[in-house]
């Protein structure tokens, strides 16, 4: 018997260069991201953990609509650091400004009701108290990824106000002034990724994107290549026995760094953010390897 390779008609028009940047869409990306991890929590270990994360995410989404409109970078400021490749969002004068202290407060107040162990309740309490200064001050320790270990759950809660902000202000971009900036960094804010994904989009069946952990801007980068230091080489995959084959670690011998994969093309579901959280087992048996976590989560401080 022999067979033959017939061309798809229906990909007729679809062979195209995937666009660089997808900007983020905050009014759908949080309310998905609420529904990912409802529905991960009864079968995991981490499910009360989810369920919290879950309700956070909801609380993002339902204070959205009353934020005060953000002005996008001027126009001058947009060209000049696409001229010398670098991010239109700056994250060295991201500071608690009005806008974003509205967003923290808000954030506070809404998630006041969620259930939530003691220990998360003080942390609340605690930075619902805190003065402008003070979330300036842990604004910016996130921003430098430097979160002292004893205040780790109040940081998660200024983490998801400004996760929000910083994402508003993303999607008020123009994707097509957007340019490459550097390996691993992302080319809106200049932040780390969160993961990436293995996408079928469009112009984009099989593409890698890698997923921002502060704007969750999506820029395209190549498979099979470090995202922390661009190696091509050395490059490997790891993933639990027996677990989901659409998640794996992408390690790298150069660097000896780790970021993971998701493959969005063969479960759609996948949340970059809410699926990094979920699949922390994998994270944890890496601990037992050569490699270090390369990618930033704020909901996974101290992993």
């Amino acid at each position: 018997m022999s067979s033959s390779i017939q061309p798809d008609p229906t990909a007729i028009g679809e062979v195209s260069t995937p666009p660089f940047v997808v900007l983020p869409d905050p009014a759908q990306l949080f309310a998905s991201r609420a529904d990912r991890l409802d529905y991960a929590a009864p079968y995991s270990p981490l499910g009360p953990y989810l369920r919290f994360l879950a309700g956070l995410s909801r609380a993002q989404a339902a204070i959205l609509p009353g934020l005060p409109e953000l002005d996008p970078p001027a126009d001058a400021a947009v060209e000049r650091a696409r001229a010398h490749g670098m991010p239109p969002l700056n994250r060295g004068t991201i500071e608690c400004d009005d806008a974003l202290e509205i967003t923290l407060r808000r954030l506070f107040s809404e998630v006041a009701p969620l259930p939530k162990p003691e220990a998360a309740a003080d942390a609340l309490q605690a930075v619902a108290a805190a003065d402008r200064a003070a979330l300036g001050e842990m604004v910016g320790d996130l921003l430098g990824h430097a979160v002292a270990v004893e205040r780790l759950a109040e940081h998660v809660y200024v983490a998801a106000a400004l996760e929000l902000h910083v994402s508003r202000l993303a999607a008020r971009l123009d994707a097509e002034r957007l340019v490459p900036v550097g390996d691993g960094l992302c080319p809106a804010c200049g932040g780390p990724p969160v993961a990436s994904l293995i996408v079928d989009r469009p112009h984009a069946h099989g593409s890698r994107y890698c997923v921002c952990s502060l704007c969750n801007v999506q820029w395209n980068f190549v498979r099979i290549r470090c995202v922390s230091c661009g190696e091509t080489k050395g490059i490997g995959y790891q993933g639990i026995d027996g677990g989901p084959e659409t998640i794996k670690a992408e390690t790298c011998d150069h660097c000896r760094s780790y970021v993971k994969v998701f493959y969005q093309n063969k479960d759609p579901s996948l949340d970059p953010v809410a699926d990094d959280v979920v699949s922390l087992g994998l994270d944890l048996l890496m601990k037992e390897g050569p490699y270090r976590r390369a990618a930033f989560n704020p909901y996974l401080l101290g992993y």
